[in-house]
């Protein structure tokens, strides 16, 4: 990822970061303007475990957002009015709308929403890679799954990834946060989920210390 980056993109500092993303949204509110899309999409990351958990469990610092890279254009035409800025490597090129920053979007998979008007950030979209309708692990190419097969929904319909890949992402470099969130879920997953988790782990990052606690809780 980092040689195929184009040159430009600025990095922003952790108290500017802070203070941009300090009203990122919340689910409901990207539902509510995503109701109706054809593309397939869901909440990610910390969120999603919360949404799987049934309530809030933590602070979050951003809200993201997961859809098939192809699909990608109907998610932004929902949001006319904010800017989606590609983002790779600690680096953010600022999207034009034009096609002008193509080469920023083809190199990386984030884009941060902003609003242009005031600079904050409200979420990030994650371009995943697919093939039709099967999602493909950017961390293992041969880990493909039908997309209907890794989202559920919440009560009033939310859509959020599987608490089994979100920990798979969050198990490469297990920041404190991510290790509390495996400890709050692990309780939840019934012994599919733990099974499939813990397979998924021994084949992207063998020798996890996650495995051992998947097979002997």
């Amino acid at each position: 990822m980092i040689e195929s980056l184009p040159p430009g993109g600025v990095v922003l500092g952790t108290d500017e970061l802070d203070a941009r993303w300090a009203h990122a949204w919340r689910p409901e509110r990207v539902a509510e303007r995503l109701a109706g899309v054809a593309t397939p999409w869901c909440v990610a990351a910390g969120w999603a475990l919360d949404l799987f958990r049934g309530g809030r469990s933590r602070p979050h610092g951003d809200l993201e957002i997961a859809v098939p890279a192809a699909g990608f254009a109907e998610i932004r035409d929902r949001f006319p009015e904010f800017v989606f800025d590609p983002v790779g490597s600690g680096r953010v090129w600022a999207g034009t709308g034009t096609g002008a920053d193509a080469e920023a979007m083809a190199a990386t998979h984030q884009t941060w929403v902003r609003d242009p008007s005031s600079g904050r950030f409200l979420f990030d979209v994650f371009r995943e890679p697919h093939e039709g309708g099967t999602w493909i692990c950017r961390r293992d190419e041969s880990l493909r799954l039908p997309h209907d097969t890794i989202v559920e929904r919440t009560a009033d319909g939310i859509p959020y990834l599987v608490p089994e890949l979100v920990l798979l992402f969050k198990a490469k470099a297990v920041r404190p946060k991510d290790g509390a969130d495996f400890d709050g879920v692990l309780p939840l997953l019934d012994r599919a989920r733990r099974d499939r988790l813990g397979a998924w782990l021994t084949r992207v990052h063998p020798g996890h210390p996650w495995v051992a606690r998947l097979a002997g809780e």
